[in-house]
């Protein structure tokens, strides 16, 4: 992953701005210290330029490939229906990018087992945006299942 040197930002592209990026991801990505968003694509890409333009991102991509290549893209954010999560990763992993995807990491325990080993295999980071976890709720039912209290 190459990181700007001067003000070491990870500069990050998007797959799929829609409902999600809005106000979930979107701004967070732009208000992260050390992130950049610097560009989106959707498969609409009218809908990718206005997208862009109320967010303030500098580059639209008129496809998921062309982001991915592009070589001010740090890494890339799949936020797009997860029926595609699986055929995207995998393409970010052989750009060798890191990658965030957005929950659930794919619709099969086999397709998440190949994004895994995809990104295990050349050493690059993978996350998947499962936010909810660090939630009082989920957080106690995570003590009671590591005190076997429940389970």
């Amino acid at each position: 992953m190459k990181i700007k040197q001067d003000e070491r930002e990870i500069r990050w592209g998007i797959i799929g701005c829609g409902d999600v990026t809005e106000v979930k991801s979107g701004p967070a990505y732009q208000n992260t210290d050390g992130f950049e968003l610097i560009a989106v694509m959707r498969r609409n890409v009218e809908k990718a330029r206005d997208y862009a333009r109320r967010h303030g991102v500098p580059k639209v991509q008129a496809s998921a490939d062309a982001l991915m290549a592009d070589p001010e893209v740090d890494a890339v954010y799949i936020a797009t229906p997860p029926d595609s999560h699986h055929t995207y990763a995998l393409k970010v992993a052989a750009a060798g990018k890191p990658c965030c995807i957005e929950k659930p990491m794919a619709p099969t325990y086999e397709e998440c087992m190949e994004i895994l080993a995809a990104f295990e295999k050349n050493n690059i980071p993978l996350f998947v945006a499962y936010y909810r976890r660090t939630l009082p709720r989920f957080t106690k039912i995570k003590e009671w299942l590591d005190q076997r209290l429940i389970g």
